[in-house]
């Protein structure tokens, strides 16, 4: 587990609890996905990192650059970061809200590589067979990469599954290999 994922993790709990409590969880995950943007521009980003600039000065134009997007306990939330220097935290917290926020709402990103294009069909079946799998709802997106010849390669959280035509012929490579 890496620093970063320690140290942004009691304040994405934090902003999940606020947000489940609240019945606002979509417009939460909302909120942290225009922060951590924000926070993520380059020249944010030297601000943040400036010892010379104090971090409230940074949390006070992330929370006017958002505006009317964000709410009054959400700006307050950003002043919490920038009080613990944690601004920088922001595409962190983001992302571990957004795993809390699946794991409620039984729901599971899942990243499909093709080496074709997939028909509204195949997606669906695709979608299903997953579902039935890992008994959740399945967000499924997918994209082509013409360079695994054949079959597919699925991503969901830390698990592959590798059934692709050039997958296979790494396997047998390995195989030949020893």
């Amino acid at each position: 587990m890496s620093n970063l994922t320690k140290l942004a993790r009691p304040y994405a709990k934090a902003a999940f609890e606020i947000a489940l409590t609240d019945s606002a969880l979509a417009e939460w995950s909302e909120m942290l996905r225009s922060a951590a943007a924000i926070v993520a521009n380059q020249d944010i980003e030297k601000l943040i990192s400036n010892p010379g600039v104090a971090q409230a000065e940074v949390a006070k134009l992330v929370i006017e650059t958002g505006g009317d997007r964000f709410s009054v306990k959400f700006a307050y939330f950003i002043n919490v970061l920038a009080d613990n220097e944690r601004l920088s935290l922001l595409p962190e917290i983001q992302s571990m809200f957004a795993r809390l926020r699946q794991a409620e709402e039984k729901e599971l990103a899942v990243k499909v590589v093709s080496a074709i294009e997939l028909s509204e069909d195949q997606k669906e079946r695709m979608r299903e067979a997953l579902a039935k799998r890992f008994d959740r709802n399945i967000e499924l997106h997918a994209t082509v990469d013409p360079a695994l010849i054949g079959g597919a390669v699925i991503h969901t959280g830390d698990m592959v599954i590798d059934g692709s035509i050039k997958g296979e012929l790494n396997k047998l490579a390995v195989q030949l290999a020893d």
